[in-house]
């Protein structure tokens, strides 16, 4: 890439400061060292400027180019629902600025495929927010397989159970729920957490497939989804996804199972990290940080100024993107 910011503090503007900026991401680029958030940006004028105002933000915008092309603004974090991350991203890149999206990447693989193309063109870096590649209890478990805590991987089981959010009423879905603007539903908003963590710990998904269905009718998405997959290094894998069970059927666990033992862990409660072995049981509790995101930004930030590099790119984004598609059938 050619961008360099050696030694220099990198500049953010934000295209739409939502719910996900107020904690887990917007106040990290003014806390990470070298980084100053600089702009904001959403449609709603009023909106985008009570948060620049709230939280001291110097600029404000309700129009998406003027943010672009602000002198002020080094590289922009792009954090709008998934039906806009392919159009901002080839206007992010096409102002010559590295591009921070929020996951999932895009609507589907061949719009995730384009975005890293456009970017590579325009020799600028993309990354996607698949922030658990950086939080430490995550981090703990790709630590106890690395070490043979578990000796030779052998298959992995994703379970996700989820009773139905409450009142809902088609007229007003949440977007989550409407794939036209998320892709999917909720297994593609939470699932790609954890098929994008697999890869990490894993390597890359060679082989997907699933079957997809709705059964309660809530909502035009998918609420069941039953996969199995195959990792290039041998690891076989399943994972259930089921979003409209009771409260009691709630379920947040993946397993490892090696030829040595067992690691369990959640991909969003807040439980431990389980290791069994022979040699008995261990429990991890690595709480995550107060801004989620933060841990995962400072690599981007490190990574722009030549320092390291980030563990979440266009290209193993794309990835998930792939495997998502595969399983849904697409």
């Amino acid at each position: 890439m050619t961008h360099s910011f050696k030694n220099k503090t990198i500049r953010w503007g934000i295209i739409g400061c939502g719910d996900v900026t107020e904690v887990k991401s917007g106040p990290a680029f003014q806390k990470i060292p070298h980084s100053q958030l600089m702009a904001v940006m959403r449609r709603d004028g009023q909106k985008a400027r009570d948060y620049a105002q709230r939280h001291g933000v110097p600029t404000w915008y309700d129009n998406a180019q003027a943010l672009l092309h602000d002198p002020t603004v080094d590289a922009v974090y792009i954090a709008t629902p998934p039906d806009s991350h392919f159009e901002f991203t080839l206007q992010v890149a096409a102002a010559g600025k590295p591009v921070y999206v929020e996951k999932p990447m895009a609507l589907n693989f061949a719009q995730c495929q384009q975005m890293v193309e456009a970017c590579e063109a325009a020799q600028v870096p993309l990354f996607v927010a698949y922030y658990r590649r950086c939080l430490p209890s995550f981090l703990k478990v790709k630590e106890l397989i690395e070490s043979g805590a578990i000796g030779d991987v052998r298959f992995v089981n994703v379970r996700l159970y989820h009773p139905p959010q409450p009142n809902l009423h088609p007229a007003i879905l949440p977007w989550r729920l409407q794939p036209k603007i998320a892709g999917g539903g909720l297994f593609y908003d939470l699932a790609s957490h954890q098929l994008d963590f697999l890869d990490y710990l894993l390597g890359p998904i060679r082989f997907a497939s699933g079957q997809a269905t709705n059964q309660a009718g809530l909502y035009p998405a998918e609420d069941l989804v039953m996969a199995q997959f195959h990792f290039g290094n041998g690891v076989l894998g399943t994972g259930t996804w089921c979003f409209t069970v009771d409260q009691t059927q709630f379920k947040d666990e993946t397993e490892i199972i090696g030829s040595k033992g067992r690691i369990t862990f959640p991909s969003f409660a807040l439980t431990p990290v389980v290791l069994e072995t022979p040699a008995g049981r261990q429990e991890f509790l690595l709480p995550p940080p107060a801004h989620v995101q933060q841990p995962f930004i400072q690599t981007i930030v490190n990574e722009l100024r030549g320092e390291s590099t980030c563990p979440s790119t266009g290209r193993t984004a794309m990835r998930t993107a792939w495997v998502m598609d595969q399983i849904m059938g697409r």
